[in-house]
């Protein structure tokens, strides 16, 4: 039984990584002026036409599959169907950058920013020296700095550009096995994959890619200690150890998402710790899971309970600016031409979208009170609100911003969640009360109503449409311009001296420079 679960799971990643990379590798055969905004538009078009046809595939897949021998493949090529619209979805985002850095051997920014930064530490860790900031996650930089020595002979700028691809298409196969953790693969799709496609980011993918994973991760920890007074000793322990190294990898990988969420966290295991069935096992789970992860992360927790309290933020950004209860879009820090912002709402200033948000969230609370899921999900949420607002009310005082407004990201992801996890618990429900016996469920066959399987047909028609079209303007949001927004980052690419003195094949007026178009410092204040 666990062999043939594994082997699954085991399918189920080969597909999601191989459609992850599909995209971007059609993509590199593309012809075209990444700076030519119809070139851009075609670019996009001709992604969403094989990402279409091949989901389209996908799902003719399941349908011939529930016809074919008495359905008995239906549920694997479902789970199959499911792991590859995941993959294709952020294969997508990465097939954009492809198109948007077509040219230019350097990665979004270039040397500029927080690129040049990370590109710089890598470099510095690669050759045993001491990165820029101790208290930087190190994992981005000693992954930069190894691929670069495999695969670009030690240039970490030009290694970089491919691990901001690669990084992109893999967001949506990383967030899948996350979620897998704790739902089946339909419901991992719609309910944890399509939130997280509010964050994704092909400039520095793995500080969002570590939000997503992390959300589900925690929540499977806290499931894991409710249960752990009636599990057996030994897949415990390991799962316990599975739990704190996986953790400790992500905490490597970005910490901030810990300082938001840990509160919340902590809430959630002490109501969910086994006080009445048994207390030792509970104890020896957490005992565990912390001794993991301080095998993987302990020496890095340590810098940052040191050196990191001596760090301070005194960077004040557009977004500082702004009202601080307004989380549920983040415009960047180079925003050119805004206007009203946050937007105006119709309801004292707040839109419709924040208003089914929090209506759902309500929701969610009230159908899923018991269910760890939904209060540990709930719990993150308010962690992160509270703290966003600590900071906030003391950035006067401090002249300090300390990251508050990152929180935007989390609360929008656990707010997202908590609205898609309305029609899981309304699913569930309605699955709990049917009533039909053999003879319905056979007469509402013979009308012609498929009945679940309708119903997984259905969802996975309408989820391809939905990541298509959020998929597209992702990608967008990333096609290179000069007009104070993201699109300057792949701009400035296209601007910069190669390092054999040559310009980008399509910089503006064949005309490049050491540093590239600087003008994106005229958005800053």
């Amino acid at each position: 039984m666990l062999r043939s679960r594994g082997a699954l799971l085991l399918l189920e990643a080969v597909v999601a990584f191989a459609g992850a990379l599909a995209l971007p590798m059609m993509a590199v055969g593309f012809k075209l002026d990444p700076l030519d905004r119809i070139a851009q538009v075609s670019g996009l078009a001709a992604i969403q036409f094989r990402f279409a046809l091949i989901g389209l595939l996908f799902i003719a897949a399941v349908v011939l599959a529930m016809r074919l021998r008495g359905g008995r493949h239906f549920d694997l090529t479902t789970r199959i169907s499911a792991a590859a619209l995941a993959g294709l979805a952020s294969g997508f985002v990465a097939a954009g950058a492809v198109v948007a850095l077509h040219g230019t051997p350097w990665p979004m920014f270039g040397l500029n920013g927080d690129s040049g930064r990370i590109v710089e530490w890598a470099h510095a860790v690669a050759n045993g020296q001491p990165s820029g900031s101790p208290v930087y996650p190190p994992a981005p930089l000693y992954t930069l700095g190894y691929y670069a020595e495999w695969f670009h002979g030690g240039n970490t700028a030009y290694a970089f550009k491919d691990l901001q691809i690669l990084g992109a298409a893999f967001f949506g196969p990383f967030v899948y096995f996350a979620w897998r953790l704790l739902l089946s693969p339909l419901r991992a799709l719609a309910f944890g994959v399509v939130p997280a496609f509010a964050l994704i980011d092909a400039y520095k993918p793995y500080a969002q890619t570590v939000l997503v994973v992390l959300v589900p991760v925690l929540v499977a920890l806290v499931v894991a200690l409710r249960r752990s007074g009636t599990e057996n000793w030994r897949p415990l322990l390991l799962k316990a150890a599975g739990f704190g190294a996986l953790i400790g990898v992500l905490f490597l990988t970005y910490s901030g998402w810990f300082l938001w969420s840990a509160a919340g966290v902590f809430f959630a295991a002490a109501l969910y710790f086994p006080w009445k069935t048994d207390r030792a096992k509970g104890a020896a789970f957490l005992g565990v899971t912390l001794a993991a992860f301080m095998a993987v992360a302990g020496r890095y927790l340590v810098v940052m309970l040191t050196e990191g309290q001596e760090t301070k933020d005194f960077n004040f950004r557009f977004d500082t600016f702004t009202d601080p209860a307004y989380y549920l879009m983040w415009r960047t820090d180079m925003p050119g031409k805004v206007g009203d912002w946050p937007p105006p709402g119709e309801f004292g200033g707040v839109g419709l979208f924040a208003l089914v948000t929090f209506i759902c969230l309500g929701v969610a609370i009230w159908l899923g009170l018991r269910k760890p899921m939904v209060v540990t999900i709930t719990a993150m949420f308010v962690s992160a609100w509270l703290m966003r607002m600590y900071i906030a009310s003391h950035m006067y005082e401090t002249q300090t911003v300390q990251l508050y407004t990152r929180t935007n990201n989390q609360l929008l992801y656990c707010g997202l969640i908590l609205a898609a996890l309305v029609a899981h618990l309304v699913s569930q429900r309605l699955a709990e009360r049917r009533t039909l016996d053999n003879g319905d469920a056979a007469a509402v066959r013979g009308r012609g109503l498929p009945g679940r399987e309708g119903a997984v047909i259905g969802t996975l028609c309408a989820l391809l449409l939905l990541l298509g079209t959020v998929s597209s303007s992702m990608a967008d949001r990333y096609m290179p311009a000069q007009d104070g927004t993201y699109r300057i980052l792949p701009y400035v690419s296209h601007t910069i001296r190669q390092m054999n003195g040559k310009c980008p094949q399509f910089a503006p007026e064949h005309k490049c420079s050491k540093d590239g178009d600087q003008t994106w410092l005229t958005y800053i204040r």
